[in-house]
């Protein structure tokens, strides 16, 4: 994960859009260095999140460092996300700068969010619009029961219903996470939702080096960002050792695999 500083108009924003852009590409550089197999940029900085429309200017910067982040990713996988609910933003820059996927958090089902309720299932909107715009070779991997929410509106439905919801729906895959950044994914939470698709499955929080081999046994994909910073602090400078040892220990897993 490249987290970009806070974007302008954002409640956190302290810096320029180039100075940003300058992180975003030595994040990226050190990322690609270390082995990862590809970056996801995400605009997690702009606390609290609103829900879309978004700002013109919010859209303008993620265009920009996406950009930047791709120049020094070359061939390899670029994802986008938009918080909050900012899968068509993400879709235009994905198509704008070359990614290959973007990560949509409420693509199916109703839940209550940390920013308020998200009453609208993204999927039929959202297939419809990249289709529109000529963006179907772009990804959408789908967050089921998503972090930092609250699912009683769908208390009933199975964490492996909702993956295969998603998938009836047209997900490209889907990821399975922690209660809250940072918290590590429940390795059966992982195993139902394998059991449950034919499309990939992705964790998405929580994922350290210790895990990888288990998760590895069930996921297609590992999404980190809390574990690669300073200290395991997701708003904390990126740290290149921490880097190293997390894609070694994919690396090993991987092998052990074969």
């Amino acid at each position: 994960m490249v987290h970009v500083g806070a974007l302008p108009g954002a409640p956190f924003a302290t810096r320029s859009l180039a100075d940003i852009e300058r992180t975003a590409r030595a994040e990226a550089r050190v990322l690609v260095d270390c082995g990862f197999d590809a970056v996801i940029v995400e605009n997690m900085h702009d606390r609290p999140y609103v829900q879309p429309p978004h700002s013109p200017a919010t859209v303008a910067s993620m265009t920009i460092l996406c950009q930047a982040v791709k120049d020094v990713l070359g061939e390899r996988p670029m994802g986008v996300q938009v918080l909050s609910c900012g899968e068509k933003e993400a879709i235009a820059i994905a198509l704008a700068t070359g990614a290959s996927f973007i990560r949509c958090e409420n693509f199916v089902y109703a839940h209550v969010a940390d920013e308020g309720l998200l009453e609208r299932a993204a999927a039929g909107p959202l297939l419809r619009y990249r289709r529109e715009i000529g963006a179907q070779h772009i990804s959408i991997i789908c967050d089921i029961k998503k972090k930092h929410a609250s699912h009683s509106i769908t208390g009933d439905i199975m964490l492996a219903d909702a993956a295969h919801t998603a998938e009836y729906f047209g997900a490209d895959g889907v990821i399975v996470t922690g209660a809250f950044t940072g918290d590590p994914a429940d390795e059966d939470d992982v195993a139902e939702a394998r059991g449950a698709v034919r499309i990939p499955v992705w964790v998405g929080s929580g994922v350290g080096p210790d895990q990888v081999a288990g998760l590895f046994r069930h996921a297609d994909a590992l999404i980190v960002g809390s574990y690669i910073k300073k200290g395991g602090v997701w708003s904390a400078p990126i740290d290149a050792s921490r880097c190293r040892k997390m894609a070694n220990a994919a690396a090993a897993a991987k092998r052990s695999m074969r």
